[in-house]
């Protein structure tokens, strides 16, 4: 049975996202919405089975962990649920780097001050580029994590490129 997602001013209801998202959605105004969910189908493709919404318009965070020489550069990369973004290709060499790969569990919300399942491009640790896929930026309204595995944001695909540090680029392969 599908269930029914709320969608509200994230700014009204603060306590559903983690503490550095509350803070980035400020400067959006209202555009910004967030819904409660349970935390035990958090991941893409259980959320979207249970609450009725598309793969397509479920978009995906996923830290990144470029290395050049002694350097580790982190970056957010943001795809939509039904494509895979090519990391060792075309990610890789925008950032400048030897090897990239997804950044360990613990890294990526040790770093981001969120919840494994609910990383989000909002209240990124400044000076990290978020990579928004084309395909992203293009769909009028996606769901992304809100810091936390209790709930989500529904945001309009063009304002991720509006994020401090964003590049929209096409990402896949």
């Amino acid at each position: 049975m599908t269930e029914r997602i709320e969608w509200v001013p994230a700014l009204d209801h603060p306590e559903l996202m983690a503490g550095p998202v509350r803070e980035a959605v400020t400067r959006f105004d209202g555009s910004v919405r967030v819904g409660a969910i349970d935390p035990e189908v958090a991941d893409t493709a259980a959320f979207c089975d249970r609450y009725g919404q598309a793969l397509d318009t479920s978009a995906n965070c996923v830290v990144l962990a470029a290395k050049r020489g002694g350097e580790v550069v982190h970056a957010a990369c943001m795809v939509l649920a039904t494509q895979r973004a090519d990391v060792n290709g075309m990610l890789r060499k925008h950032l400048g780097a030897r090897k990239a790969s997804f950044a360990p569990m613990d890294e990526a919300t040790g770093m981001t001050g969120m919840e494994y399942g609910g990383i989000t491009p909002f209240g990124l640790p400044e000076g990290w580029p978020v990579l928004v896929d084309k395909a992203v930026h293009d769909t009028p309204w996606v769901v992304v994590g809100s810091g936390l595995r209790r709930s989500k944001l529904r945001v309009p695909g063009p304002l991720l490129a509006e994020l401090p540090g964003a590049e929209v680029l096409s990402l896949t392969r």
